[in-house]
């Protein structure tokens, strides 16, 4: 396993942002050379954890909770045969093009070690936006990203350094719940009963998700009573609140 490409954006002025100022830092391109990543900071104030590199749109993105986006370059093959076209790494924004990573099944909570210094940890797949889809230039391209349910890994920096093209990816913690990237995805897009299964991943979740997951199982209990993990048809022994 290992780095493909580290992928830096600038920013710029486009006509399919929702950014007060019109702009994206969304076209990242591979760099050479090392880059330092650190935690930016609270989301809203912090952008992008890649010394850099641009997140433009604080509101939505950037911050502690998703400082680095990671796409498995196996996952930009898959798309280029269907969409008929080439999709360098940083395609999708993302600011790590990793090679051997099954990123849509990483545990929320799992702890990538990447070169000899950075550690980084999971916490969310990415929600696709409409500067996404405008940067893509692909019609419906949010509903088929989200269809796919491969939407890639956000990361926070547990230990700061400098990582650079080429490096290995070692994952060292993985944790004993079932709550993958691919879970939580679905969860907060497509299968919102699945929200409750979320909180079994505890304090890495990240706390959008985890919010939504207890404000869901709280109603839910109000209403019926019970366990919502029963209607998901996963498995309830899943659901721990945390």
């Amino acid at each position: 396993m290992k780095l493909l490409s580290v992928n830096l954006g600038r920013p710029e002025a486009v006509p399919y942002t929702d950014q007060p100022e019109g702009v994206t830092g969304i076209d990242k391109r591979p760099v050479d050379g090392p880059v330092r990543v650190a935690a930016p900071g609270p989301k809203g104030v912090g952008a992008s954890g890649l010394a850099g590199d641009a997140v433009c749109e604080t509101r939505h993105h950037g911050g502690d909770d998703q400082a680095v986006y990671a796409v498995a370059r196996e996952d930009l093959d898959e798309w280029e045969g269907v969409l008929g076209r080439a999709l360098p790494n940083g395609s999708f924004g993302e600011n790590l093009t990793t090679e051997g990573i099954d990123l849509s099944g990483a545990r929320i909570g799992e702890r990538w070690a990447v070169g000899p210094e950075v550690v980084l940890e999971v916490t969310s797949g990415r929600i696709p936006c409409r500067t996404f889809q405008g940067h893509l230039g692909e019609k419906g391209w949010v509903k088929r990203f989200t269809r796919r349910g491969a939407p890639g890994a956000y990361l926070r920096v547990v230990r700061p350094g400098e990582i650079r093209a080429g490096d290995a990816v070692r994952i060292v913690h993985r944790p004993d719940h079932e709550v993958t990237v691919a879970l939580q995805f679905r969860a907060v897009t497509t299968e919102q009963t699945l929200l409750p299964l979320l909180l079994a991943a505890g304090d890495a979740l990240h706390p959008e998700a985890r919010a939504r997951a207890r404000k869901y199982k709280e109603r839910y209990e109000e209403r019926h009573g019970g366990n919502p993990g029963a209607e998901s048809g996963v498995k309830s022994g899943a659901l721990q609140d945390s």
